[in-house]
């Protein structure tokens, strides 16, 4: 579905992408992860054709009014209700009269809009925006969604509806490449993960591939006491811990390695 090869991009003196390469497939969420300055944004920028690169390939197999794309900034006319913004973007996607009309009416309920499409993008909540924008970008249904940081400073309840509707999207068979920095969206997506750094992408696969040889901690409280060991087997490591111990233990505490620990590990990676 979506297929880019070592893209290169330079802005001035800042090499922004150096050799990125990344694959969705059809049904896939890809969560794309990594520090700031990592190249995120700009692959997503070349991907949905906003920027050129100046090295490298983008292969987008549907035709680009079959994708959908919702950047990290906001992009909304302030001055125009959310309808005639989504009439906008699904006219500009091909959409007309009857389908548009039903389109927006599903979108508005799939992200909780209905109650705001005849009110001004401009007067709108931070998360009423956001869900806005995103909107835009799913109204017709595309094929390759492109979601950068959609729920950057969203309330719980935009978060909810924005992962349910992506969730959804993807079941139906769309290719989503998500960028996020809220890493336990990508558990709740069930995503396989793309972590970025420096322009590039150095690590791919399935949470539990990436997340294997990161340690994770097991802690047992005892009246006088208080044990923890930092493990990459935490069921193991417990075993050993309580059969080794000849009095009561108060509590239990067993946290396995997560996408946090994986982000943490990229970020302060030399």
């Amino acid at each position: 579905m979506l297929k880019v090869t070592g893209l290169v991009k330079r802005f001035g003196a800042t090499l922004a992408l150096d050799g990125f390469s990344l694959e969705a497939r059809a049904g896939e969420i890809v969560g794309l992860v990594g520090h700031n300055g990592a190249g995120k944004t700009t692959f997503a920028e070349v991907a949905s054709g906003l920027v050129k690169p100046d090295e490298g390939q983008v292969t987008v197999g549907v035709p680009r009014a079959e994708t959908g794309f919702a950047p990290q900034r906001l992009a909304l006319y302030p001055s125009l209700t959310v309808r005639e913004t989504l009439r906008l973007f699904g006219g500009l996607a091909g959409l007309r009269r009857r389908a548009l009309a039903r389109a927006i009416d599903e979108i508005a309920q799939s992200l909780m809009l209905t109650g705001f499409l005849d009110r001004h993008v401009g007067v709108l909540s931070g998360g009423q925006q956001r869900r806005a924008q995103a909107a835009t970008a799913m109204l017709h249904r595309p094929a390759l969604l492109m979601l950068d940081e959609p729920t950057a400073g969203a309330d719980p309840e935009t978060r909810k509806a924005l992962l349910d509707a992506v969730a959804a999207r993807a079941a139906e068979g769309a290719a989503v490449v998500y960028t996020t920095h809220y890493l336990p969206e990508l558990a709740d997506l069930g995503a396989t993960l793309a972590v970025a750094r420096a322009g590039r992408i150095i690590a791919r696969g399935t949470a539990a591939e990436l997340l294997g040889g990161l340690p994770g901690e097991v802690r047992l409280s005892m009246d006088d006491e208080e044990i923890r060991v930092t493990t990459t087997d935490p069921t193991a490591t417990l075993a050993e811990l309580l059969a080794g111990l000849d009095r009561p233990v108060r509590a239990i505490d067993v946290r396995r390695p997560s996408l946090d620990d994986l982000y943490r590990a990229v970020a302060h990676a030399a």
